[in-house]
């Protein structure tokens, strides 16, 4: 298969936005789906993450679901086609959670494998199944990126595995591949040389964008690879610019904190040439009405003062660089 990782990113930067989350069954062609990506693209965005997630019950659970748990694969091609008719980039990024609610991160087993004991090697075989069939899917739907795993921190380490994923992802996908490590985990990965663009999740505190950047920066510099923040952003709820990760935080509802959290964050990102771009978390496909925006607490900032610093970065990230 001849690979074409030349599309891995444009000449100006990727202005991305991560849709449809968590991919619940049923969500993704309907009215409501097209009116919400309709409304994200009004943002400026070029890009569209498609982001969607199956299911295992515990972190030491080896059985991936997929069938059923998730969008179909006609939904998929729904979202791509819309996405298409838009003009937008698309990225297929399938991830997997926890039933019982623990972060992925916290996914891992024994090492080495005890008898008895579930094991990496049957957990990857069961990921492994779900990645492949929508890595095929996303040569049938000539996707321009294809996300192989999402914050994995305890199976970062895991990288015969991984390496073996991806090279057989490359036998069915020809386009170019990435990981999304997670924050912090940049400089901890032993094979981004696997991959065609490093990308992480930037969820970085208000007042620390500088040091990670100078941090990344090394990281990047030293593959020769692209770079991609492929999840950012910050809920709008008062103290999140200091936790943006933390979707659990309660803090009162506000707007302004974070449009504030996102100018720092994407005027430093601009300031840093080798930033490929940056794809915001996140716009649901089943979106509230804009007089609800107020109180809502999420990270979309659809009808926040947030929409507004998006779409003016976005626009100036179009622009030809100066003579």
């Amino acid at each position: 298969m001849t690979q074409r990782t030349d599309r891995t990113l444009t000449a100006t930067p990727v202005r991305g936005m991560t849709w449809g989350w968590v991919g619940e069954p049923g969500t993704w062609s309907t009215p409501a789906a097209d009116r919400s990506m309709r409304a994200m693209a009004g943002l400026g965005v070029t890009w569209v993450t498609l982001a969607y997630a199956a299911v295992q019950d515990t972190a030491q659970s080896t059985e991936v679901r997929w069938r059923g748990t998730t969008v179909s694969d006609d939904e998929i091609r729904d979202a791509v086609g819309r996405a298409r008719a838009l003009g937008l980039r698309v990225c297929l990024k399938p991830t997997v959670n926890c039933v019982d609610g623990t972060w992925r991160a916290h996914i891992g087993f024994l090492e080495p494998d005890v008898p008895g004991e579930p094991t990496w090697r049957e957990w990857f075989a069961s990921y492994g199944e779900y990645v492949l069939h929508h890595a095929a899917l996303a040569e049938e739907l000539d996707a321009d990126l294809f996300c192989v795993g999402c914050e994995m921190v305890r199976a970062d380490a895991q990288e015969q595995h991984w390496r073996d994923l991806v090279a057989a992802v490359r036998q069915v996908y020809s386009g170019p591949v990435t990981y999304n490590c997670d924050k912090y985990q940049e400089d901890r990965l032993t094979w981004w040389d696997a991959v065609d663009v490093i990308s992480a999740s930037g969820y970085y505190p208000s007042g620390t964008w500088a040091a990670q950047l100078d941090r990344v920066e090394r990281v990047v510099e030293r593959h020769g690879k692209p770079f991609l923040f492929v999840e950012a952003g910050c809920p709008s709820r008062e103290g999140s610019p200091e936790r943006p990760n933390d979707w659990t935080h309660d803090g009162a509802p506000s707007g302004s904190a974070q449009a504030g959290y996102l100018d720092e964050m994407l005027t430093a990102c601009a300031e840093r040439p080798w930033v490929g771009g940056v794809v915001l978390w996140d716009w649901p496909a089943d979106l509230y009405p804009a007089h609800e925006a107020p109180d809502n607490r999420d990270y979309c900032v659809h009808g926040k003062p947030g929409a507004d610093v998006v779409a003016r970065h976005f626009a100036s990230w179009g622009a030809p660089p100066p003579a």
